[in-house]
């Protein structure tokens, strides 16, 4: 037997009835309380799936960004600029400490269309190539890769001064529409200083040019050298300097120390070189 429920014989309030008849969302209430921990728990989740969003949405956006910071290839890059615009920099500072700002700029921006002829040159040929590195004082430099041949060399070596006859034109022009004296200088300084360049002893542009003929003009070109620069008063600095880079080469060059199918180029593109190298030097003229 079981024993009676003592709570079976009590009626029901009827109070209570007609609480929960008047409120039936108490009972739902009462109801959806133990599911209050998986709401609970449920906040968090939603804030983590957040957060994955945004950062999917984020690596979509910058996903190019990314790619260049892990392609270490940039880097290697990145120094050829530096040390293109470092020295450009310093060398600008270093010119306008004699010749002022504005004459300076133009200056290293001549310097600059020179060297960035050879650039272009190189290039064209499809030879590797650094951007161009300014010495202060002393002019720049473009390093690239070993030319086939003594053509390509002289061709390579007479695109900056090519170069540089365009910008002087280009003041000289500007300077004439103006009739402002400081355009005109600026050209005749230009053509100057490519003109020089010309001069058929290395490390000048000029030896380059010259080779196509003979290694052995450079002895020749560096005697030329020296009257010149005595005759101009140039700083001894700067010709010893230039005379211990190009009087070996050029003694080699004389002594026939060189490689002769290198340089073996037939007559007709000796005679197109020629011409190139006298135009050029007179339109500077």
């Amino acid at each position: 037997m079981r024993d009676p429920d003592p709570n079976a014989n009590i009626p029901p309030n009827p109070y209570t009835r007609r609480w929960t008849a008047e409120r039936p969302d108490a009972v739902e209430t009462q109801s959806e309380q133990p599911q209050l921990p998986a709401q609970r728990a449920s906040g968090p989740a939603k804030a983590a799936g957040g957060i994955a969003v945004a950062l999917a949405l984020l690596l979509a956006k910058f996903k190019g960004l990314l790619l260049l910071l892990l392609n270490l290839k940039w880097l290697f890059y990145a120094k050829y600029f530096l040390s293109f615009g470092l020295t450009f920099l310093i060398s600008l500072w270093a010119y306008a400490l004699f010749f002022g700002w504005r004459f300076a700029l133009i200056f290293i921006l001549m310097i600059a269309a020179h060297e960035f002829g050879h650039y272009v040159a190189f290039r064209n040929y499809g030879l590797q190539v650094k951007l161009p590195t300014f010495i202060p004082l002393l002019g720049a430099f473009t390093a690239g890769s070993m030319p086939a041949n003594a053509e390509q060399s002289a061709y390579i070596a007479l695109a900056g001064p090519l170069t540089g006859l365009g910008v002087s034109a280009a003041c000289y022009a500007f300077g004439l529409v103006t009739h402002h004296i400081f355009w005109m200088a600026a050209a005749y300084l230009g053509a100057f200083l490519n003109l020089f360049n010309m001069v058929p002893v290395p490390p000048f542009d000029g030896g380059g040019i010259a080779a196509v003929f003979s290694p052995r003009i450079w002895i020749f070109g560096f005697a030329a050298f020296i009257i010149a620069a005595l005759f101009l008063h140039m700083p001894l600095l700067f010709v010893l300097l230039l005379g211990l880079i190009g009087l070996p080469r050029a003694l080699a060059g004389f002594r026939g120390h060189y490689d002769a199918a290198y340089y073996a180029v037939p007559p007709l593109q000796r005679t197109f070189v020629g011409l190139w190298y006298l135009g050029t030097a007179f339109g500077l003229v």
